[in-house]
């Protein structure tokens, strides 16, 4: 399993989100009840919570024969076309 799906959280979530569904899942799966599922909780986080290991994860725990635009493909934001308006008013000053 992934370990946003560990942690119950989205793909793009933020530190406090990270952190607030650790708590949670600390709660319903303490070490003391669930020694388990309370290392794979805590190696989630570990893996969310830092930067450099969140970027390790999504580069290398994937299907080998993707091309990295691929990787991030599912994590782009959507762009939308607004047309030309806004261009137009920034080269006339507006």
């Amino acid at each position: 399993m992934e370990p946003a799906e560990i942690l119950g959280v989205p793909d793009q979530a933020t530190d406090e989100e990270i952190r607030a569904a650790y708590l949670r899942r600390v709660r319903e799966c303490p070490p003391d009840r669930s020694p388990e599922e309370f290392e794979r909780i805590r190696d989630a986080y570990e893996t969310l919570c830092d930067p450099r290991r969140r970027l390790h994860h999504r580069l290398f725990s994937v299907d080998p024969t993707l091309s990295l635009a691929a990787r991030f493909a599912r994590h782009a934001p959507e762009r939308r076309f607004v047309g030309p308006g806004p261009w137009l008013d920034v080269l006339k000053g507006q």
